[in-house]
């Protein structure tokens, strides 16, 4: 099976860019060609293609979920925190973009996709990861559907749309770290009382994320969300084998009949690359889809944090950047 060809590419302006919180920008992206914008659901996001730098940086493809209202055609907005460890991305949006300027985007697409029909939401979001939750609960208020969120900051001055948030009392509480002494919330009495139906999505910051998996654990199967957005991140552990257990094993490329040797610690995609042959990829992590091939057969060892638990049984598709062999070969659509 071979994933669905890529969409074209769309000319986004940047129209406006607005300071959401110490550290964090808002970026309000809308046609360049005046055109309405490919629709979106709550949850999803963008891959954007920023520009090289003056000093020689090179063009950095990103991804960073939507927080505008999915009814909304005429713009996209993502927010961006600059991150202390900057891969480049965070920096380039914070130091290079300028109203104006025309970047080059996939449409969006949704790996974190609001539980349409639960009787009540639950939301928790750590930092940055405010951003797909901001656009889920914007959905809720306009379906009229009972929520709650519960949103994890360092500090007051760092937290992305305080004032929006605050606006709708009760149902939001916030978690100060530096107010709190440095105690990070309660989440498991935050968790120990669901509602009726309920659904947890949950987005933010790796220890956030596996404090929430942790405090969730006993909730009934499909019910709880997650969008991992860290490189720290781990998978659950039936989904992420240590990499101390990395073994050698070969693949076999379908279209030519070549076969490659991938050796311990190093991934499909860095072989692929050392042999010259490129494939789209973006995060090198397992978390945005990019690299996914086709699998002609063998077994894979899912190592990625998107894929659902039917597409991993399923061995049809395979995220080069992070995943491997089961067994000695691996036969690749490509």
């Amino acid at each position: 099976m071979t994933p669905p060809t890529p969409a074209p590419m769309l000319a986004l302006r940047v129209h406006a860019v607005r300071a959401e919180a110490r550290d964090v920008l808002s970026i309000e992206l809308r046609s360049a060609v005046g055109s309405a914008l490919p629709p979106f659901t709550p949850g999803a996001h963008l891959e954007i293609t920023l520009p090289a730098g003056a000093d020689s940086r090179p063009a950095l493809v990103r991804h960073y979920s939507l927080c505008n209202s999915a009814a909304e055609t005429h713009r996209y907005v993502v927010a961006v925190g600059l991150a202390p460890a900057s891969r480049g991305g965070s920096l380039a949006v914070h130091e290079q973009l300028r109203v104006g300027q025309v970047l080059q985007a996939r449409p969006p697409r949704n790996h974190f996709a609001l539980a349409e029909g639960a009787a009540h939401y639950r939301f928790i979001a750590g930092g940055i990861g405010i951003t797909p939750i901001l656009s889920m609960l914007r959905w809720c208020e306009a379906q009229g559907q009972p929520w709650s969120l519960l949103y994890c900051t360092r500090s007051r001055v760092r937290t992305a749309f305080y004032e929006e948030l605050r606006a709708y009392g009760p149902r939001v509480r916030f978690h100060f770290d530096e107010e709190a002494g440095g105690q990070l919330a309660d989440l498991a009495q935050a968790l120990s009382h669901p509602e009726p139906g309920e659904h947890l999505h949950c987005c933010g910051p790796a220890p956030l994320m596996r404090a929430v998996q942790a405090a969730s654990a006993q909730r009934a199967p499909g019910t709880v969300h997650f969008e991992w957005f860290s490189a720290g991140a781990p998978a659950p552990a039936a989904q992420a084998p240590a990499a101390a257990a990395d073994s050698a094993f070969d693949i076999v490329l379908a279209q030519s009949g070549q076969r490659l040797h991938v050796p311990p610690g190093q991934s499909i995609l860095d072989t692929l690359e050392q042999h010259g042959i490129g494939v789209p990829f973006a995060c090198r992590e397992g978390l945005c889809r990019t690299c996914e091939t086709g699998l002609c057969g063998g077994e894979a060892e899912h190592r990625d944090l998107v894929l659902s638990d039917a597409e991993r049984v399923a061995q049809k598709t395979i995220l080069l950047c992070v995943s491997r062999a089961k067994g000695a070969v691996l036969e690749l659509d490509l």
